[in-house]
């Protein structure tokens, strides 16, 4: 269904906050993003941090994505607002301001799913783009393998047991001395080294699934660092050693994705979240799909990080007339994709 007009997007499920503007059809108007950068002293997000930031930032980055579009608050048709899942005190501060400001325009408000906001990424990059989809979500908080069958129907095929790529990224580059968020250090720091320097173990289940797990690959790679640190293993440059360690995680990923391709025959892969900035994953990505006949999709690197474009594009295309719903959303920090949204459930 299109909306008979804009709509709005509202994203604060971490540590960027950000604002963005739909067309009725799903294209993006605005699309503006402020990433928090206090947390760098810190080694990770502080969720009472970064709820205090969201709290003091989003209108202003409200009004500005506004006026980028350039729209009013009455040309709008709705607002959709990230309600999970992400840090319970980010998120209610989207979801308040959302609330509040759909009730006092008496327009609908759409409750989004981060992870669904991720997984329509390749939609904004190539709104041309047929179907089915298989999106690889990979991020500091998420890793997830996604089948995309239309807009707003997917199954998840695959996730982490563990930690997140990203969050192994950015645990090991706190060992190496590098600030958060780890990972553009850790893509620099190896882009020009040796991938087979340094052998780390990749964990792959049993079975036919897709699983991902990133600990063992992290408890290995702090091991083997603090053994080189002491003389106990020969001595690696640190470009090779990073790229060594960059090339496991991508191999990891990698992996999984190129199966369900072949195993589920699959046209269309596609990259989404954080970690898909990363120029080895996107390299690796395009090269199979070039060798393989397949269509890659990797998106723009403000596509890639948590953003409100997203959000007001699955907006668009799950907004209904009735508003009735907007008092019960609320925020779902463990809301998984696929699941239906709490407000809904009826028991």
């Amino acid at each position: 269904m299109f909306t008979p007009g804009p709509i709005l997007g509202i994203e604060t499920s971490c540590d960027e906050t950000a604002a963005a503007v739909a067309s009725p059809d799903g294209r993006i108007l605005s699309n503006i993003i402020f990433s928090q950068t206090l947390h760098a002293a810190y080694g990770g997000v502080v969720p009472e941090l970064a709820s205090r930031e969201h709290s003091g930032r989003l209108p202003a980055i409200v009004t500005e994505a506004l006026s980028a579009a350039p729209i009013g608050w009455g040309d709008l048709a709705g607002i959709a607002v990230t309600a999970g899942p992400g840090l319970v005190g980010c998120l209610l501060v989207g979801v308040a301001y959302a609330r509040a400001a759909a009730r006092a325009r008496g327009i609908p408000l759409i409750g989004v799913n981060h992870l669904e906001g991720h997984a329509h990424t390749p939609a904004l990059t190539d709104p041309e783009l047929g179907y089915p989809q298989l999106v690889l979500i990979v991020s500091g908080g998420h890793t997830s393998l996604v089948m995309v069958e239309a807009p707003g129907q997917f199954q998840c095929l695959g996730r982490t047991r563990d930690d997140a790529a990203g969050e192994c990224f950015d645990k090991v580059g706190k060992l190496l001395g590098f600030d958060y968020p780890a990972g553009p250090a850790i893509d620099r720091a190896g882009e020009d080294g040796a991938a087979n320097a340094v052998a780390f173990p990749k964990t792959r289940f049993e079975g036919q699934g897709y699983d991902f797990s990133f600990s063992g690959i992290k408890t290995a790679a702090a091991l083997d660092w603090d053994k080189r640190q002491r003389g106990l293993l020969p001595a690696v440059e640190m470009k090779d050693w990073v790229a060594s360690f960059e090339q496991t995680i991508v191999d990891s990923l990698t992996q999984n994705l190129f199966r369900a391709a072949d195993d589920q025959s699959i046209p269309t892969v596609a990259l989404a979240g954080g970690v898909a900035r990363n120029r080895r994953l996107r390299r690796v990505v395009t090269a199979w799909a070039e060798r393989t006949g397949r269509h890659a999709i990797v998106p723009p690197p403000e596509w890639c990080a948590d953003n409100a474009a997203m959000i007001a594009a699955v907006g668009s295309y799950r907004w209904q007339p009735d508003s009735g719903d907007a008092p019960l959303i609320d925020a779902v920090p463990n809301w998984g994709l696929g699941e239906p949204p709490p407000w809904m459930v009826t028991t």
